[in-house]
């Protein structure tokens, strides 16, 4: 398979899951969860950090001070993506709860 084969499946394949949805509308989708996503990234790189510069110390790495975002609990990408049923509702209430 050539990689234009392949880009050529793969956007088959994202029309497939689009559906009925504009092209141009697909990014009131797209771009939301890319932001959420990075503010996730960027809360665990901060944590990380946080984390080792205090020795190992978990509650102050989860001190709001040590983060240009606050993540309310419940509320990270990756409690979204454990999510099996009513994904979309978790999804909702994920990105409105502060």
């Amino acid at each position: 398979m050539t990689q234009k084969q392949l880009e050529d499946y793969l956007w088959g394949a994202a029309n497939i899951l689009r559906g009925m949805i504009d092209a141009a509308d697909f990014k009131q989708y797209i771009f939301p969860l890319l932001f959420f996503k990075r503010i996730s990234d960027v809360w665990d790189e901060e944590f990380e950090q946080a984390f080792i510069d205090s020795a190992g110390d978990k509650s102050y790495a989860e001190l709001n001070e040590n983060h240009r975002f606050q993540i309310p609990n419940g509320c990270h990408w990756e409690d979204v993506r454990k999510r099996t049923i009513d994904v979309g509702a978790f999804l909702q209430k994920a990105l409105t709860r502060y």
